[in-house]
């Protein structure tokens, strides 16, 4: 039911970590089936600590390193390659869509020359978003195997009119993260996948990350991925192809927590790049409820700590697979949650699940040792 393990990679004299095993009993005792969560110190020591169940059917325990979908965790990945190509010169943040996918985003008030790739980062563009969702088990189990091209996500999008003018306000939007994969083709003549594994997954040696393209299964060890219909009861719905390309990726906590410290640390991004990234907007108040505090830079949440300062990471719900993150603003401490469930659909149940997230993600960053006190930027 439960593991701790503490894994000391220095000696006993660096700066204590946290224990993080109240914080994933504490999420399993909200009624998900389990959870678990890596804490990486400023000395480089690692925690892992696991609760619940990795398979309901079975009772078996969470793994203590298994394999997960990221969900948007992987917008990231996403942004941190589009932001290299800025940094080499290849591609501009200001860059109008049109340029790139000339006609793609065009029609009901959609403009792709007034949206810039900067609007499709931070989420600024006003595209709606209109990714296949099912709300009941029935739905689900019709078409958990379907697939949609680039094209068809963004013509049901193009259906809609905006939500907003570009730049005129702040509307999550995966539609607009669709577009900068395919930008980031066009650029480099290369897969959006080929380019983020290229420049991110093999120089950091993430051993446990990969992306499944159209296959429905998660590298194992994994804990299975539930979530909650109509019926109220917690459906197992590991095995799904997952339209949203970059949700697909799956990765680890140890991958994870390698990739978020290399980021804010400066090893993936020249400064400029960097400093652009945590240049950050107000979300929408729907989502400030969610995560109190929260603002939005080019791919990366940042968050308030109760400790002082700031922390930055991106968090991912979907296929069956809750993920938060957070890293300090030098990059030097990072924690990583995986929970493979959901309390339910209702605003609340969020609410719930996310502050419980919090209280783990937090007090781990604010645990001895502190936290960085950078002051924020802001746009």
């Amino acid at each position: 039911m439960r593991t701790l393990l503490l894994l000391a990679a220095v000696a006993s004299l660096g700066v204590p970590a946290p224990d993080l095993q109240p914080g994933v009993d504490a999420i399993h005792a909200l009624g998900l089936p389990g959870a678990q969560a890596r804490l990486v110190t400023e000395d480089g020591r690692h925690e892992v600590a696991t609760s619940g169940f990795g398979d309901l059917a079975t009772g078996r325990p969470v793994p203590p390193d298994g394999h997960f979908r990221v969900a948007s965790t992987g917008k990231a990945f996403v942004a941190t390659v589009a932001l290299q190509l800025v940094g080499e010169g290849r591609l501009r943040l200001d860059d109008p869509v049109e340029r790139w996918l000339p006609g793609v985003v065009r029609g009901n008030g959609n403009d792709g020359r007034r949206i810039t790739v900067r609007h499709l980062l931070q989420h600024t563009s006003g595209i709606h978003d209109d990714f296949p969702d099912y709300t009941t088990e029935a739905d689900f189990q019709r078409h958990r195997y379907d697939v949609y091209t680039p094209a068809q996500l963004v013509a049901r999008a193009v259906a809609h009119r905006p939500d907003f003018k570009p730049g005129r306000g702040w509307g999550y939007s995966s539609t607009g993260y669709l577009l900068v994969d395919m930008i980031i083709e066009r650029v480099t003549g290369r897969s959006w996948w080929t380019e983020v594994e290229h420049r991110v997954v093999r120089p950091l040696g993430l051993t446990g990350t990969s992306w499944p393209g159209l296959s429905p299964l998660v590298p194992r060890p994994h804990a299975r991925g539930y979530q909650v219909f109509e019926t109220g009861r917690q459906v197992d719905v590991t095995e799904q192809v997952v339209v949203d390309p970059e949700a697909a990726i799956t990765s680890t906590t140890r991958d994870l927590n390698t990739f978020f410290r290399a980021l804010l640390g400066g090893r993936l991004l020249r400064p400029a790049q960097l400093a652009a990234m945590t240049r950050t907007v107000p979300v929408d108040p729907g989502l400030a409820e969610i995560l109190p505090g929260a603002r939005y830079g080019l791919g990366l949440f940042q968050r308030t700590l109760p400790c002082g300062g700031v922390y930055w990471g991106h968090p991912g719900g979907g296929a069956g697979y809750v993920t938060d993150s957070g890293v300090t603003a030098d990059g030097r401490r990072s924690v990583v949650l995986s929970v493979n469930g959901v309390l339910g659909n209702a605003p609340e149940d969020f609410i719930r699940q996310q502050h419980a997230a919090d209280e783990l993600v937090e007090g781990a960053l604010c645990g001895a040792g502190g936290a960085e006190t950078t002051r924020p930027q802001q746009g």
